[in-house]
């Protein structure tokens, strides 16, 4: 309780901010402004020197396309830090870009997958802190998803959200300002990428890189059968000739590819539902099933879920905000949202 009473008499400077390091994107809230900064959680380094190069869209746009002496790589794996120095220079690179005084260290708000370890949790305060935060609080992504997408913490009745990202998701059932059950894989839009390489890669002896793995997933990737299904044209790398090719993947047979790790993301729900109290049931079937995070972005998801587990299923106004947009309102309006914060023992 004393960390909620300091966080009281927050001034509105426009300082604070609130952040969402994800494994593929990093989005950052500043406390009166809103979302300042969406970029790739990607940084170039110069191999010896060990020096920033790039980060975000630069160093997105180098992956696989770098010589011997620049590195691009992603310091964040399954929702994690893999790397905690590289991570706190992307960190504090980002920061720097929309802190408004050099001399005032902002307070920060971050975001953190809902099974996270003791020791996980420390690296990302840690980097936080390392990277220009003055003090550094954590929110659950899940709840700060169900906030972002303006469902009813609050109330008695149960909010269900299901945050996929790029390498966690989170599924969490929110009920009196506080989770009533929750569960996490490290699993998500990175994994599907992978199944698509390896699919590539078994049918056509094709090599692709990760960019292009995403890129086809946002062309024609899908969940569930289309009314019109979709196709696209791939270029790699023939294993066979080692010479530059070019194929034609159909939805059909990508949503196939990707049928392991979708898959995972039912059974993952189903099994949250499986042990909610049953006085919340009853709830799940009013209110449905909030999708957050850009893995709710893929084709047919929530029909699929809405197939499977016959609930209403809906994607969130711009879901890949939604989690930063919840944390964002945890700088903006902490009085209004303290039970939330105190019940889940977030601050």
């Amino acid at each position: 309780m004393a960390g909620v009473r300091r966080l009281r008499g927050w001034p509105v400077l426009g300082r604070d901010l609130a952040v969402d390091l994800g494994t593929a994107n990093t989005l950052v809230y500043q406390q009166g402004r809103g979302v300042v900064l969406d970029e790739p959680s990607v940084v170039a380094i110069e191999v010896g020197s060990g020096r920033l190069i790039a980060a975000g869209h630069k160093a997105r746009e180098m992956l696989g396309r770098t010589p011997a002496h620049v590195h691009a790589i992603r310091p964040l794996q399954d929702g994690v830090i893999s790397d905690a120095d590289v991570t706190e220079r992307m960190l504090r690179y980002f920061v720097d870009q929309v802190r408004p005084s050099r001399l005032v260290r902002p307070r920060m708000v971050v975001c953190v997958p809902s099974e996270v370890t003791g020791v996980e949790r420390r690296a990302l305060e840690d980097a936080a802190t390392r990277s220009g935060a003055r003090r550094v609080y954590v929110i659950e992504e899940p709840m700060a998803a169900a906030i972002g997408a303006d469902l009813p913490v609050n109330q008695t009745a149960a909010s269900t959200v299901v945050d996929i990202g790029g390498g966690t998701t989170d599924v969490a059932m929110i009920s009196l300002g506080g989770i009533v059950n929750a569960r996490s894989i490290r699993l998500g839009g990175d994994e599907i990428d992978e199944a698509i390489i390896a699919h590539v890669k078994s049918e056509y002896s094709l090599l692709l890189g990760e960019r292009s793995a995403e890129d086809i997933k946002v062309s024609v990737g899908s969940a569930f059968p289309m009314t019109q299904e979709l196709s696209t044209r791939v270029r790699g790398r023939d294993l066979t000739t080692g010479l530059p090719k070019t194929v034609t993947v159909s939805s059909v047979e990508l949503r196939r590819a990707i049928e392991a790790p979708v898959l995972q993301i039912v059974e993952l729900v189903r099994a949250t539902l499986d042990v909610c109290p049953p006085e919340l049931s009853g709830d799940v079937i009013d209110s449905g099933i909030v999708l957050t995070g850009g893995g709710a972005l893929l084709r047919g998801l929530d029909e699929r879920l809405r197939h499977e587990l016959g609930v209403p299923v809906r994607v969130a106004d711009d879901p890949l905000r939604a989690v930063v947009r919840g944390s964002g309102r945890c700088v903006e309006e902490f009085g209004s949202l303290e039970r939330v914060l105190v019940g889940n023992r977030q601050f």
